[in-house]
Protein backbone atom coordinates (compact mmCIF):
# COMPACT_ATOMS: atom_id res chain seq x y z
CA UNK A 1 0.00 0.00 0.00
CA UNK A 2 1.09 3.68 -0.20
CA UNK A 3 3.64 5.15 2.39
CA UNK A 4 2.38 8.48 2.05
CA UNK A 5 -1.17 9.66 3.05
CA UNK A 6 -3.40 10.28 0.02
CA UNK A 7 -4.84 13.77 -0.15
CA UNK A 8 -8.33 14.01 -1.11
CA UNK A 9 -9.97 17.16 -2.22
CA UNK A 10 -13.74 17.18 -1.29
CA UNK A 11 -16.30 20.03 -2.60
CA UNK A 12 -19.37 19.98 -0.93
CA UNK A 13 -21.31 22.83 -0.24
CA UNK A 14 -22.88 20.79 2.69
CA UNK A 15 -20.58 21.46 5.72
CA UNK A 16 -22.35 19.60 8.31
CA UNK A 17 -21.77 16.71 6.13
CA UNK A 18 -18.31 17.77 4.93
CA UNK A 19 -16.98 17.89 8.44
CA UNK A 20 -18.15 14.62 8.82
CA UNK A 21 -16.96 12.89 5.66
CA UNK A 22 -13.45 15.03 6.64
CA UNK A 23 -13.56 12.79 10.29
CA UNK A 24 -14.14 9.58 9.06
CA UNK A 25 -11.95 9.58 5.96
CA UNK A 26 -9.02 11.36 8.01
CA UNK A 27 -9.35 8.70 10.98
CA UNK A 28 -9.02 5.98 7.86
CA UNK A 29 -5.69 7.35 6.93
CA UNK A 30 -6.41 9.74 4.69
CA UNK A 31 -5.30 13.45 4.14
CA UNK A 32 -8.49 15.73 3.46
CA UNK A 33 -9.27 19.62 2.02
CA UNK A 34 -12.81 20.49 2.12
CA UNK A 35 -14.15 23.45 0.01
CA UNK A 36 -17.65 25.22 0.58
CA UNK A 37 -18.23 25.82 -3.18
CA UNK A 38 -16.87 24.50 -6.70
CA UNK A 39 -14.55 27.85 -7.31
CA UNK A 40 -13.06 27.79 -3.95
CA UNK A 41 -12.15 23.81 -4.50
CA UNK A 42 -10.78 24.58 -8.26
CA UNK A 43 -8.60 27.64 -6.75
CA UNK A 44 -7.32 24.97 -4.52
CA UNK A 45 -7.05 22.06 -6.73
CA UNK A 46 -5.18 24.42 -9.05
CA UNK A 47 -2.43 24.97 -6.44
CA UNK A 48 -1.98 21.69 -4.71
CA UNK A 49 -1.72 18.08 -5.18
CA UNK A 50 -4.29 15.48 -5.02
CA UNK A 51 -4.49 11.91 -5.08
CA UNK A 52 -8.46 11.61 -5.66
CA UNK A 53 -11.80 14.18 -5.96
CA UNK A 54 -14.60 13.98 -4.23
CA UNK A 55 -17.09 16.44 -5.87
CA UNK A 56 -20.66 17.15 -5.11
CA UNK A 57 -22.57 18.02 -8.17
CA UNK A 58 -25.02 20.69 -6.86
CA UNK A 59 -22.48 23.47 -5.86
CA UNK A 60 -22.58 27.39 -5.75
CA UNK A 61 -20.56 29.27 -7.87
CA UNK A 62 -19.48 26.23 -9.90
CA UNK A 63 -21.25 22.49 -10.01
CA UNK A 64 -19.43 19.83 -9.82
CA UNK A 65 -19.76 18.91 -13.42
CA UNK A 66 -18.01 22.33 -14.48
CA UNK A 67 -15.46 21.40 -11.57
CA UNK A 68 -14.83 17.98 -13.08
CA UNK A 69 -13.97 19.39 -16.59
CA UNK A 70 -11.31 22.28 -15.33
CA UNK A 71 -9.55 19.37 -13.14
CA UNK A 72 -9.54 17.41 -16.46
CA UNK A 73 -7.93 20.21 -18.10
CA UNK A 74 -4.86 20.47 -15.70
CA UNK A 75 -4.95 16.53 -14.92
CA UNK A 76 -6.25 13.60 -17.08
CA UNK A 77 -5.73 10.74 -14.80
CA UNK A 78 -6.93 11.74 -11.26
CA UNK A 79 -9.83 9.93 -10.24
CA UNK A 80 -13.11 11.64 -9.72
CA UNK A 81 -16.05 10.28 -7.30
CA UNK A 82 -19.43 12.61 -7.69
CA UNK A 83 -21.00 13.12 -4.80
CA UNK A 84 -24.83 13.58 -5.44
CA UNK A 85 -28.64 13.74 -4.27
CA UNK A 86 -29.56 12.77 -7.77
CA UNK A 87 -30.36 9.40 -9.03
CA UNK A 88 -31.06 10.49 -12.31
CA UNK A 89 -29.51 7.88 -15.35
CA UNK A 90 -28.74 10.84 -17.83
CA UNK A 91 -26.85 12.94 -14.30
CA UNK A 92 -24.82 9.46 -13.88
CA UNK A 93 -24.49 9.40 -18.08
CA UNK A 94 -22.87 12.64 -18.01
CA UNK A 95 -20.56 12.13 -15.01
CA UNK A 96 -19.12 9.09 -16.60
CA UNK A 97 -18.95 10.75 -20.04
CA UNK A 98 -16.81 13.67 -18.04
CA UNK A 99 -14.33 10.70 -16.68
CA UNK A 100 -15.95 9.88 -13.50
CA UNK A 101 -14.69 6.57 -11.92
CA UNK A 102 -17.60 6.52 -9.38
CA UNK A 103 -20.98 8.12 -8.39
CA UNK A 104 -22.31 7.83 -4.95
CA UNK A 105 -26.03 9.06 -4.31
CA UNK A 106 -26.93 11.03 -1.24
CA UNK A 107 -27.69 9.48 1.66
CA UNK A 108 -25.44 7.03 1.86
CA UNK A 109 -23.05 5.27 4.20
CA UNK A 110 -19.82 6.49 4.75
CA UNK A 111 -18.55 2.83 4.54
CA UNK A 112 -19.70 2.41 1.02
CA UNK A 113 -18.31 5.41 0.41
CA UNK A 114 -15.04 4.23 1.93
CA UNK A 115 -15.28 1.18 -0.70
CA UNK A 116 -15.68 2.93 -3.49
CA UNK A 117 -12.56 5.10 -2.85
CA UNK A 118 -10.22 1.98 -2.31
CA UNK A 119 -11.64 0.36 -5.41
CA UNK A 120 -10.54 3.48 -7.75
CA UNK A 121 -7.22 3.70 -5.55
CA UNK A 122 -6.20 0.12 -6.25
CA UNK A 123 -5.67 1.90 -9.85
CA UNK A 124 -2.97 4.74 -8.90
CA UNK A 125 0.48 3.23 -9.23
CA UNK A 126 2.44 3.32 -6.05
CA UNK A 127 4.66 4.79 -7.17
CA UNK A 128 3.13 7.95 -8.71
CA UNK A 129 6.29 9.32 -10.39
CA UNK A 130 7.07 6.27 -12.23
CA UNK A 131 6.08 6.27 -15.97
CA UNK A 132 6.14 3.18 -17.61
CA UNK A 133 6.64 3.40 -21.72
CA UNK A 134 3.40 1.01 -23.37
CA UNK A 135 3.48 0.79 -26.90
CA UNK A 136 1.82 -1.15 -28.24
CA UNK A 137 0.40 -2.62 -32.00
CA UNK A 138 -3.13 -3.48 -32.47
CA UNK A 139 -3.07 -4.17 -36.27
CA UNK A 140 -2.21 -1.35 -38.74
CA UNK A 141 -2.62 1.37 -35.55
CA UNK A 142 0.05 1.97 -33.08
CA UNK A 143 -1.40 2.50 -29.56
CA UNK A 144 0.36 4.77 -27.04
CA UNK A 145 -1.05 4.21 -23.86
CA UNK A 146 0.73 6.70 -21.51
CA UNK A 147 -0.20 9.58 -24.02
CA UNK A 148 -3.92 8.24 -24.85
CA UNK A 149 -2.84 8.37 -29.00
CA UNK A 150 -4.02 5.74 -31.82
CA UNK A 151 -1.33 6.42 -34.55
CA UNK A 152 -2.22 5.04 -38.35
CA UNK A 153 -0.56 5.76 -41.50
CA UNK A 154 1.11 9.19 -40.12
CA UNK A 155 -2.06 10.29 -38.46
CA UNK A 156 -2.35 10.50 -34.54
CA UNK A 157 -5.66 10.67 -32.41
CA UNK A 158 -5.87 11.82 -29.19
CA UNK A 159 -8.18 9.84 -26.83
CA UNK A 160 -9.35 10.07 -23.17
CA UNK A 161 -8.12 8.12 -20.10
CA UNK A 162 -10.88 6.04 -20.22
CA UNK A 163 -10.76 4.95 -23.83
CA UNK A 164 -7.05 4.53 -23.23
CA UNK A 165 -8.09 2.08 -20.46
CA UNK A 166 -10.52 0.30 -22.35
CA UNK A 167 -8.66 -0.36 -24.96
CA UNK A 168 -5.54 -1.72 -23.23
CA UNK A 169 -8.06 -4.13 -21.87
CA UNK A 170 -9.28 -5.72 -24.80
CA UNK A 171 -5.86 -5.70 -26.26
CA UNK A 172 -4.75 -7.42 -23.17
CA UNK A 173 -6.97 -10.22 -24.32
CA UNK A 174 -7.04 -9.90 -27.94
CA UNK A 175 -8.54 -12.95 -29.92
CA UNK A 176 -10.34 -14.58 -26.55
CA UNK A 177 -13.26 -13.69 -24.68
CA UNK A 178 -14.05 -11.12 -22.38
CA UNK A 179 -16.69 -11.39 -20.00
CA UNK A 180 -18.22 -8.04 -19.88
CA UNK A 181 -18.48 -7.87 -15.62
CA UNK A 182 -14.63 -8.90 -15.21
CA UNK A 183 -14.08 -5.79 -17.43
CA UNK A 184 -16.45 -3.26 -15.86
CA UNK A 185 -14.85 -4.89 -12.59
CA UNK A 186 -11.68 -4.13 -13.67
CA UNK A 187 -12.09 -0.75 -14.98
CA UNK A 188 -14.64 1.02 -12.40
CA UNK A 189 -14.04 -1.36 -9.75
CA UNK A 190 -17.55 -2.67 -10.33
CA UNK A 191 -20.46 -4.14 -12.27
CA UNK A 192 -23.45 -1.77 -12.48
CA UNK A 193 -26.05 -0.89 -15.18
CA UNK A 194 -24.61 2.52 -15.11
CA UNK A 195 -21.13 1.36 -15.88
CA UNK A 196 -22.47 -0.98 -18.72
CA UNK A 197 -24.17 1.63 -20.97
CA UNK A 198 -20.84 3.93 -20.65
CA UNK A 199 -18.85 0.90 -21.10
CA UNK A 200 -21.20 0.78 -24.75
CA UNK A 201 -21.08 4.27 -25.18
CA UNK A 202 -16.85 3.72 -25.27
CA UNK A 203 -17.04 0.51 -27.13
CA UNK A 204 -18.44 2.11 -30.06
CA UNK A 205 -16.33 5.00 -29.91
CA UNK A 206 -13.30 2.97 -29.78
CA UNK A 207 -14.63 0.55 -33.22
CA UNK A 208 -15.13 4.17 -34.78
CA UNK A 209 -11.21 4.98 -34.13
CA UNK A 210 -10.83 1.64 -35.12
CA UNK A 211 -12.41 2.03 -38.61
CA UNK A 212 -9.47 2.25 -41.03
CA UNK A 213 -8.06 -1.35 -40.33
CA UNK A 214 -11.02 -3.41 -41.93
CA UNK A 215 -9.40 -6.28 -40.15
CA UNK A 216 -10.04 -5.26 -36.54
CA UNK A 217 -13.41 -5.86 -35.10
CA UNK A 218 -14.71 -5.98 -31.47
CA UNK A 219 -17.26 -8.75 -31.49
CA UNK A 220 -20.14 -8.88 -29.13
CA UNK A 221 -20.37 -12.44 -27.57
CA UNK A 222 -24.15 -12.42 -26.72
CA UNK A 223 -24.77 -12.60 -23.00
CA UNK A 224 -21.11 -12.59 -21.78
CA UNK A 225 -19.35 -10.00 -23.31
CA UNK A 226 -16.79 -9.04 -26.12
CA UNK A 227 -14.12 -10.85 -28.29
CA UNK A 228 -11.66 -8.43 -29.72
CA UNK A 229 -10.07 -9.86 -33.28
CA UNK A 230 -6.80 -8.83 -34.07
CA UNK A 231 -5.50 -10.58 -36.71
CA UNK A 232 -1.93 -11.95 -36.34
CA UNK A 233 0.99 -11.15 -37.59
Amino acid sequence: MFKEKLKILLAEDDLNLGVLLVDYLETEGFEVKLCKDGELALKIFQNNQFDLCLLDVMMPKMDGFSLAKEVRIKDKKIPIIFITAKSLKDDKLKGYGLGADDYITKPFDEEELLWKIKAVIRRIPENKNEVKTEIISIGKYIFDFNNQSLTIGGKTKRITEKESDILKFLSDRRNNVIKREEMLKDIWGENDYFFGRSLDVFITKIRKYLKEDPNLDIENVFGVGFIFNVPPK
